[in-house]
């Protein structure tokens, strides 16, 4: 069960990132999720990002534009962050199966408005962006040089009980 939430972030200023993007097709008959790890973002175009490089891989928070995780549906795009150890992800939007995919995994899924997104990716464009993360009271604290913003988001009480139970599988043995 993964109770924090928060830690260093990585902005990625784009809309529409795809599974593709987030792990290619090619590792898809990876027999374990930790072979995954190394593929993370591999095929991720965008200026001044680099998939082998240390804040992606000190990274906790991915924060992102909108249809985060659109094109094909796979459980390997919420995996590889998971076992990059990234368990939150804020976003404009998702594409719906990914967004289920990382609740169903026990990760979280947060929708901020785009002016919100702007205004941390901003915060974060020339200093190191940590993210809080308190999900019982749904509220982010996101911090850069010696500045914070502080944010305020909603999720179904079905997909915090998923989130706080450590996903589908722990939830459903913890009733069932």
């Amino acid at each position: 069960m993964k109770k924090h939430f928060g830690g260093p972030a990585i902005c990625l200023d784009r809309d529409d990132i795809n599974t593709d993007e987030i792990i290619p097709a090619k590792y898809l008959t990876e027999v374990t999720k930790e072979a995954l790890t190394p593929y993370i973002l591999e095929d991720l175009k965008l200026e001044g990002f680099d998939p082998r490089g240390q804040k992606l891989k000190n990274s906790k928070v991915v924060v992102t534009g909108g249809n985060f995780g659109c094109g094909s549906s796979r459980e390997h795009a919420p995996w590889v962050f998971e076992v990059n150890d990234i368990h939150t992800v804020i976003a404009e939007s998702y594409a719906r199966i990914f967004r289920q995919n990382m609740f169903n995994c026990g990760m979280l899924a947060i929708e901020l408005p785009k002016a919100d997104i702007a205004a941390i990716i901003a915060l974060g464009r020339d200093a190191e962006l940590e993210v809080a993360v308190d999900l019982p009271s749904r509220k982010i604290e996101a911090s850069a040089a010696g500045k914070s913003l502080s944010f305020s988001f909603d999720i179904s009480p079905f997909d915090a009980a998923l989130v706080d139970a450590g996903g589908w599988v722990e939830f459903a043995d913890s009733r069932y």
